[in-house]
């Protein structure tokens, strides 16, 4: 478990002692209980930027929580017979919707650093009855395995705070990348892994993408990116 892991677990048994206690009246535990989550909360951001990593393939089970696609549909504009990669699929949810979207004759390529979320992902795919995803392990912080320009589109959700190096896996995406090429990156700021918007431009434009569209608040945010003239 990571650092930041056990932070929000902390954060969590919090949260909840706060709502008993407001519910019970006890304004002092309440007082005790919101400064505990804040602490916490904090200490799950700092270690988050510390030391950055993946979520564990143990924890994978905080990735159950569903999420509306809406605003990532609109931001990622996926197309029939189109090539998309995904870092970082967790348990799959995302990728089995894009690869139905995909549909017919387009593939959604799956990478991640831990062969359970890929297993996770596949297993669902197959439930599902998806057959155009194909997962790849390997780390987003070195080089791809893809060769150059070969994706119309990519996307990173709720994961790019987790990657050590930022900058070497945009500029992969970028690579990867065909010259229209478009790239989704989604943040929520529950996670301690969150990217600020502001941040995401800074690095985003030193690796050689510019904002297109943004689709939800600064808070909950699904931006796309286009490749700009270097």
């Amino acid at each position: 478990m990571r650092r930041q892991d056990l932070a929000q677990v902390v954060e969590g048994v919090a949260a909840t002692g706060l709502v008993v206690a407001l519910v019970k009246r006890r304004w002092r535990y309440a007082v005790a209980f919101l400064s505990i989550a804040v602490e916490a909360d904090l200490a799950a951001r700092y270690w988050s930027r510390k030391a950055p990593s993946p979520l564990p393939a143990g924890l994978r089970f905080l990735l159950r929580v569903p999420r509306p696609l809406t605003a990532f549909h609109n931001a990622l504009l996926a197309m029939p017979r189109e090539r998309v990669l995904e870092v970082g699929p967790g348990l799959g949810q995302n990728a089995v919707a894009v690869a139905r979207w995909l549909q017919p004759g387009g593939r959604l390529d799956v990478l991640d650093v831990q062969q359970p979320m890929l297993d996770a992902t596949m297993a669902r795919a197959r439930a599902e009855g998806v057959e155009n995803i194909v997962p790849t392990l390997a780390d987003a912080s070195g080089t791809l395995p893809y060769e150059d320009a070969t994706f119309d589109a990519a996307y990173m959700l709720h994961v790019l705070g987790e990657v050590a190096d930022r900058d070497q896996v945009l500029r992969e995406l970028r690579r990867v990348l065909k010259p229209d090429g478009r790239l989704v990156v989604g943040e929520l700021l529950i996670d301690p892994d969150f990217v600020r918007l502001a941040e995401l431009e800074r690095v985003a434009g030193e690796a050689g993408f510019r904002m297109e569209a943004r689709h939800g608040p600064a808070f909950y945010y699904h931006a796309r990116l286009v490749k700009d003239a270097l």
